[in-house]
């Protein structure tokens, strides 16, 4: 089976959960025999594509050959945007693969694929069920319903969105629409060490909009101020913007919460030493960071909605949604109950086991060939 993988996740981001999920799903399946995959990308700024075996010698050198002639204007017709387009139209016009898998939203390969068929990964549906936090966003929506509508197959990456695809859109045809769930790239590493507080709580991620961040803040305060040993590490998302910082000061705990960023190997030593990592968020796709502290022995405290249930199961421990006195009680119940901890500990890092990228890739591929009728 010949599969094109569009590139268009690994020129828009850095780094995410997108890129990663698919760089590690088809770095899986370039190991497999009777699949060749390629990538119609020369080059990216994204680190896990560059650091995959997707990104060729070939590709390298090619680019870098555009790059140098570019940067001694050997050549006046040599740019590499347009390099890039019309490589990318060459490729798909060619028609030279059995499957196009999209990354993204964008439609642009429509109207090169002719009847070849595609399958598209819908993350979740947040832009639907949010629309106030993405108010510039009715394009990403649009293109969305589209590709949903032509696409072979989907593949959800959680039962609830499937729900919520088929809820929000009851025309498109259920029968589809696989799920397949993410794996995590984690290890535990006891090499490395980062300079954190001996008592923490752990947030990780983006603290915007639907993450809850204030919410779950406001909650905890109390607890923050009557423990003078514990604190609460938000991991990533970069530094404090001014609003959160004057939120954090009218709740007097400037000097309780502490922003960190990392690197991925890093990112284990925040989850195994923290008392607890809390995932307040209100809607996910998935929910990857919740895979991540189980695999880490660190217990997730998160709200029974969602797709959570569905990733964290019996090792969750859970709060209702809209109240802060419960989920007070339960962070509070795992900072002082060592045995209560270490029972969630041991089932998250039995839960995490149903997480892995080989069977992602495993699972994806027979969603691919069921599109090739093979």
């Amino acid at each position: 089976m010949k599969i094109l993988l569009d590139p268009q996740i690994f020129n828009s981001q850095r780094f995410g959960g997108i890129s990663r999920y698919f760089t590690e799903v088809f770095s899986v399946l370039s190991n497999r025999k009777n699949i060749s995959i390629r990538v119609p990308l020369n080059n990216s700024t994204n680190i896990y594509f560059n650091e995959s075996i997707l990104y060729s010698n070939r590709q390298k050198i090619y680019f870098l050959l555009i790059k140098i002639l570019n940067k001694f204007r050997l050549s006046n017709k040599v740019k590499l945007e347009d390099y890039k387009n019309k490589y990318l139209a060459f490729i798909l016009n060619k028609q030279d693969y059995d499957l196009f898998v999209p990354t993204y939203y964008d439609t642009y390969f429509l109207k090169n694929i002719g009847s070849k068929p595609f399958v598209l990964t819908v993350y979740d549906m947040i832009h639907e069920l949010f629309p106030e936090y993405f108010m510039n966003d009715e394009m990403v929506v649009r293109n969305k319903l589209l590709l949903m509508e032509k696409a072979t197959r989907i593949i959800a990456v959680s039962e609830n969105t499937k729900k919520d695809i088929l809820k929000i859109y009851p025309h498109i045809d259920k029968s589809k629409i696989d799920v397949v769930y993410h794996g995590c790239s984690l290890k535990p590493n006891h090499q490395v060490d980062v300079c954190l507080p001996k008592k923490y709580i752990l947030f990780v991620g983006n603290r915007d909009n639907y993450k809850n961040f204030r919410f779950f803040v406001e909650s905890i305060t109390e607890l923050l101020k009557k423990d003078s040993d514990l604190y609460l590490i938000c991991a990533g998302a970069g530094v404090f913007k001014k609003d959160e910082y004057e939120f954090i000061a009218e709740l007097g705990l400037k000097d309780k919460i502490i922003q960190k960023n990392f690197e991925d190997d890093e990112l284990v030593f925040f989850y195994t030493n923290a008392k607890c990592f809390v995932f307040p968020s209100l809607y996910e796709g998935f929910g990857l960071p919740v895979v991540e502290s189980m695999i880490c022995g660190c217990p997730v405290v998160l709200a029974k909605h969602s797709s959570f249930p569905e990733v964290a199961g019996d090792a969750g421990v859970y709060f209702e949604l809209n109240s802060h006195k419960d989920l007070y009680s339960k962070i509070e119940k795992l900072i002082n109950n060592e045995s209560y901890r270490q029972e969630f500990s041991i089932k998250g890092i039995e839960q995490a086991k149903k997480f892995s990228w080989e069977i992602a890739a495993n699972q994806c591929l027979d969603v691919y060939k069921k599109s090739c009728k093979i």
